[in-house]
C-alpha cells in the first residue's frame, strides 16, 4: 500500500478523495489537516492525520509519503499564501523526500488567467503553482477541472490537455480522476482538463497511459 498525503483533506473535494483512498486496494491516506481539533473527525473512521499549515514549516509532512494530492484551497480568501506559496513549499518537501508522484487539483484557466472574466487572482496563484510542479524534479499529474458542483458522480468525463469550453463537473468526479492519477502508469507528466462528459473515467485516462 502507498501512502497519500492529502493536503486540504477537510475541504468538500478533499474529504471525498480521503473516502476513495480508504476504500483503495492500492492506497491509504494521510490527511493533513491544519487544526488539532480537525484530527478526531479522521481518526474515528480509521484515517491517520498529520498536522500541517500550507503558510508554516511543511518539513515534517512528507516523511514516510509515497505520492501527495494537493486538493487545497483557501476559497479565495489567501490565495498568494495558500494557493500558490503553500503549494510551492509542498511541491519542495515532497522533493526532499523523493515523493513518487505529486498529483495537483488545478483548475480550467489557469493556463491563461489574463482571458479569465473573474477569479484572475486565484488563477494566477494557481498557474504559478502549476509551472512550478513542471519546472520541478517529480513526476506529476495536473488536473484542471471545470466549475465544481456537488452533484452525485456519474462517473463519466470529458478530457482533453485543452478543452477550450468552459462546464461544470461533480467533485465526486474530480476526486476519483485525482485518485486515478496516483497510479504509475497514469498521466505522467501531464496537464489536462476535464468537464463532465460522456466518456467513463477510466476510458478517457486511457491515452494518458504509459
Amino acid at each position: 500500500m502507498e501512502r497519500i498525503l492529502v493536503a486540504g483533506a477537510t475541504g468538500t473535494t478533499g474529504k471525498q478523495v480521503v473516502e476513495l483512498l480508504k476504500n483503495d486496494q492500492y492506497f491509504e491516506p494521510v490527511a493533513m489537516v491544519r487544526k488539532p481539533e480537525q484530527v478526531d473527525q479522521f481518526k474515528a473512521n480509521g484515517i491517520e492525520t498529520v498536522l500541517g499549515d500550507l503558510t508554516n514549516n511543511l518539513s515534517h509532512t512528507t516523511n514516510n509519503i509515497d505520492k501527495v494530492i494537493f486538493a487545497a484551497g483557501s476559497k479565495g480568501k489567501n490565495v498568494e499564501e495558500v494557493d500558490k506559496n503553500g503549494a510551492i513549499k509542498l511541491i519542495d518537501e515532497s522533493q526532499n523526500a523523493t515523493v513518487k508522484k505529486f498529483v495537483m487539483l488545478s483548475s480550467i484557466g489557469a493556463d491563461n488567467p489574463e482571458q479569465a472574466s473573474d477569479l484572475q487572482e486565484y488563477l494566477k496563484a494557481k498557474q504559478a503553482a502549476d509551472n512550478y510542479l513542471k519546472n520541478s524534479n517529480l513526476n506529476y499529474s495536473i488536473v484542471r477541472p471545470g466549475s465544481l458542483t456537488d452533484d452525485n458522480s456519474n462517473n463519466k468525463i470529458e478530457l482533453q490537455s485543452k478543452l477550450n469550453k468552459h462546464g461544470e463537473i461533480p467533485r465526486a468526479d474530480v476526486a476519483k480522476v485525482l485518485v486515478k492519477a496516483l497510479h504509475d502508469d497514469v498521466a505522467n507528466k501531464e496537464t489536462f482538463e476535464i468537464i463532465k462528459g460522456e466518456t467513463l473515467i477510466a476510458d478517457a485516462l486511457e491515452p494518458l497511459q504509459q
